[in-house]
């Protein structure tokens, strides 16, 4: 990611933008061995602080996102989580037609008002993990519904609505 660029993460069940989070936890990265889980947190809440406003009353908060998000970029085991609303991925190398499902993606849920934890994956090994060989691919709370094509934005409105409100509640 650029520097300047906003990542989006789930803290207290809503996303939120970050301003430099990816540069942060590569800065982070280089010296985290033998620190533990509170040190790792504090740096990078400091090192966030500088481009992001954090609200006091959500330092908790943020520092476990962050940490979160620390441990998924450093191939760390991370404890599974039950968040609100959706977990939608994007899966592919970062190509234009990538960018593009990631866009509509982004732009349906903000229509719709929905909130989501909205990723794109671009390392393979994670990519592997969801079965796909088709790029790019979108898996909504862990389940691939498309594969090797940017749906149709009605396509993929159908299927956020589908996992948002699932038949069976």
């Amino acid at each position: 990611m650029a520097e300047g660029e906003i990542k989006q993460i789930m803290i207290n069940g809503r996303l939120v933008g970050i301003l430099g989070l990816e540069d942060s936890i590569k800065k982070i990265a280089k010296n985290y061995k033998g620190k533990n889980d509170e040190e790792i947190k504090k740096s990078l809440l400091q090192e966030i602080s500088t481009n992001n406003y954090v609200p006091p009353t959500a330092i908790e908060a943020y520092g476990h996102a962050l940490l979160r998000e620390f441990k998924i970029v450093q191939g760390l085991p991370v404890a599974e989580e039950n968040t609100l609303g959706l977990n939608i991925a994007v899966l592919g190398m970062g190509c234009a037609r990538c960018n593009q499902l990631e866009n509509d993606v982004r732009n349906l849920l903000s229509e719709m008002k929905i909130a989501a934890n909205l990723t794109h994956i671009t390392d393979f090994k994670e990519i592997a993990h969801y079965g796909t060989l088709g790029s790019p691919a979108l898996a909504i709370n862990n389940k691939v519904v498309s594969a090797g094509e940017v749906p149709p934005k009605s396509k993929i409105r159908q299927w956020i609505i589908e996992a948002y409100n699932p038949p069976d509640k």
